[in-house]
């Protein structure tokens, strides 16, 4: 890969230049980061270990699951050691690496919820074909899929990234290695750069929404045509209730940050909106599935028991 940058390293600045908040913030991220890692850990392993939860449903929650647990951690643990640190330096070669995983981690989290939500709308519209359908090798060729596609969509951005030449300052104003934050320090054109991110990564984010929408929005008229029981349509929403709220949770800072023009926003809204999608999202998923998921919460009960 060819790199004509005469900068060698990036300076991170972080959340916030306030001294006196480094140590509070590293105590308070720190928390987030292990309640995020143990929930998510969880539930991969009651999914695993589990033969109940051995369905596509729990298959694609436990991807999500061992996403948002990466997803996290490809920032956090810099972000942790930044906050104690005055060297708050990055290799050039890290500050890719750090955006190529960020963006092949987010974007096949986006293409997962789009999956889910397709699982969901089998389920409910088509219960008789469901597992002829959702088998267990379509399940596997659908992860494998969206995890491919995820990995070329960050060796794009990527690769295109590390080509730009970096000639002026190295000040990165975020807490992480972005391609944004990145295009505004390069000396030279960065048009065909900010053109894949809004139509590549555009079409990334935007596809599996709308796809997600569509499969929600078949599943409310199939239920209110076919179902006369106020009680089973409610049962039918409750089980699309949680993962509705995680794709919520995960696509609204998503689209503001990639698909909105950057020129209303500011620095500390980049960043605010950043710590949403990448540091708080992660963490409230297994919070969500567990509170209004029984199964999930009946395997959790079996498994703390088996351990006592």
């Amino acid at each position: 890969m060819l790199n004509q940058t005469s900068v060698t390293e990036f300076l991170l600045l972080g959340v916030t230049d306030i001294q006196v908040l480094q140590p509070v913030l590293f105590g308070v991220f720190l928390a987030i980061y292990i309640v995020n890692v143990a929930g998510n850990g969880a539930i991969l392993m009651v999914v695993i270990s589990d033969s109940r939860l051995h369905s596509p449903m729990y298959f694609f929650l436990g991807n999500l699951s061992c996403l948002d647990i990466c997803y996290s951690t490809v920032t956090l643990p810099k972000m942790l050691q930044n906050f104690l640190s005055t060297h708050k330096t990055i290799s050039f070669l890290g500050c890719i690496s750090q955006l190529h995983f960020f963006h092949f981690l987010g974007s096949t989290e986006a293409m997962l919820l789009a999956v889910m939500a397709f699982d969901r709308f089998v389920a409910i519209c088509k219960p008789l074909h469901y597992t002829l359908i959702m088998n267990h090798q379509v399940c596997i060729q659908m992860a494998v899929t969206i995890w491919i596609i995820g990995f070329f969509h960050a060796l794009l951005h990527s690769i295109m990234t590390s080509r730009l030449n970096f000639c002026g300052s190295n000040h990165i104003h975020h807490f992480f290695c972005d391609v944004k934050p990145l295009l505004e320090l390069a000396c030279g054109n960065t048009d065909l750069n900010e053109w894949l991110l809004h139509s590549v990564t555009g079409t990334i984010a935007m596809g599996p929404f709308s796809l997600t929408l569509l499969s929600y929005f078949y599943i409310i008229i199939y239920l209110f045509f076919k179902t006369h029981s106020c009680s089973m349509l409610h049962k039918a929403l409750s089980t699309c209730a949680s993962h509705f709220m995680v794709v919520v949770l995960f696509y609204a800072p998503v689209v503001f940050t990639y698909i909105r023009p950057a020129s209303g926003s500011s620095v500390d809204q980049e960043r605010i909106i950043a710590i949403m999608y990448s540091v708080i999202t992660p963490v409230l998923n297994p919070l969500i599935y567990t509170l209004r998921n029984k199964e999930v919460e009946g395997a959790l009960r079996r498994a703390i028991r088996r351990r006592l």
